[in-house]
């Protein structure tokens, strides 16, 4: 082997060598910056938002044709961001009604928001659903408790949240919101006429919420 051949080679090993040694530098970079973010969202643990349904209005509710149910709600919800040093992007929420984990009305989106820290949202929708097929034995239940004036239904939000901490904002989680709502019919209704076959009930009720 020739003096340029070796050196050549040698020249060859360096270069290697420089590669390997900027990728390491770049993989302990990323492993200390994400032990970074991990040690700040330990210390900062972020707290899930509350949930409330504070009022459900019902312009329409009938079961009259066997197995399908036509209903129309305005409900009114609020959310809480109970953390001090996060804030939460809420996108693409959708809410809808349920009975019996039946779903009963069009899912309704709601508008992305941006909750800053210890702030309050609310959101005022519509939720409907015109002739919305029923299983026959949920079809026979419905009709027997709302003619024994009250039927229990579940108003749930799906959709996603991030969290931002500082300039940090994280990935998309999987938000769910499930709030009871206790309607009345007859004499036995809580609620208060606010128009023409329109009855609005005060329920300030607690939702459960997952992410």
């Amino acid at each position: 082997m020739t003096a340029k051949e070796k050196d050549c080679g040698n020249h060859g090993k360096g270069r290697r060598r420089l590669t390997r040694s900027i990728i390491g530098c770049i993989l302990v970079f990323i492993i200390i910056v994400l032990i970074t973010i991990l040690i700040i969202w330990a210390v900062l643990r972020p707290t899930k938002p509350r949930f409330l349904l504070l009022d459900t209005t019902v312009y329409g509710f009938n079961t009259s044709v066997p197995n399908f149910l036509t209903s129309n709600f305005q409900v009114t919800v609020s959310a809480r961001n109970p953390n001090d040093r996060i804030s939460i992007y809420y996108d693409r929420l959708v809410i809808y009604a349920t009975y019996r984990n039946q779903q009963t009305t069009l899912r309704t989106s709601l508008p992305p928001t941006y909750q800053g820290h210890n702030e309050n949202s609310v959101w005022s929708p519509f939720v409907f659903g015109n002739m919305v097929p029923i299983a026959p034995d949920f079809s026979v239940a419905l009709k027997t408790e709302q003619a024994a004036g009250s039927v229990f239904m579940v108003i749930k939000i799906d959709g996603r949240v991030r969290w931002k901490v500082g300039t940090f904002v994280s990935g998309r989680y999987h938000l769910n919101v499930r709030c009871p709502a206790y309607i009345t019919f007859g004499s036995k209704s809580t609620g208060v006429s606010v128009g023409e076959n329109a009855v609005k009930y005060q329920l300030v009720t607690r939702c459960s919420v997952s992410v």
